[in-house]
């Protein structure tokens, strides 16, 4: 008799299942979070190297006549990228009608999210994944609030509810799986 467990449930997270959505890094809202410039470094390697992997990102804007465009440095890494962006008033991207089509369509089960506010879009675009069969993957140093103990409660929510945290080094690697990888020297360079 094996003791191995037979289980429909995977932990790896895999590139073929898994998509990117980036929620409003936003010119008039990203100065004000916590640790800012740490985070947009985050999120500027994370980009790279999820274009690297070929991992389809999509972009998130919070009502862009209040809060602005997408940070330009951000907006040049996506040119020519096909990434494809939506403009949203609800909180959730999930409760964005074309967003939540987007992502639907793309036949991805795994979500990985990071952006600006931890504790408002980024919380409930997590929650509504769960509740619709999907797995959202928080990255935990590419996300931030307007203050740390925001963050920290919304990362202890969503991990209870059942949400995935992990940093940019890890899933890039976990994405990348093999030091054989043509994306593998891309991604050791990034993280140097």
């Amino acid at each position: 008799m094996s003791n191995t467990m037979i289980t429909d449930r995977t932990y790896r997270i895999a590139r073929e299942n898994t998509q990117a959505m980036l929620i409003d890094v936003q010119e008039r809202l990203t100065p004000h979070i916590y640790d800012h410039e740490n985070i947009i470094k985050k999120i500027t390697t994370l980009i790279k190297g999820l274009q690297a992997l070929d991992v389809p990102i999509m972009l998130n804007e919070q009502y862009k006549k209040g809060l602005g465009e997408t940070l330009p440095e951000i907006c040049e890494l996506l040119e020519g990228d096909n990434a494809k962006g939506f403009e949203k008033v609800t909180f959730s991207a999930c409760d964005n009608d074309d967003s939540w089509n987007h992502l639907a369509q793309q036949n991805r089960s795994i979500v990985l999210l990071f952006g600006v506010e931890t504790h408002v879009c980024v919380l409930q675009t997590a929650l509504d994944l769960l509740d619709n069969g999907m797995q959202p993957v928080i990255i935990g140093d590419a996300v931030g609030s307007r203050f740390p103990y925001d963050k920290k409660q919304a990362i202890r929510r969503i991990r209870r509810a059942g949400g995935v945290i992990t940093t940019v080094e890890t899933i890039l690697f976990e994405l990348c799986r093999s030091s054989k990888d043509p994306a593998f020297k891309t991604i050791s360079n990034l993280i140097k």
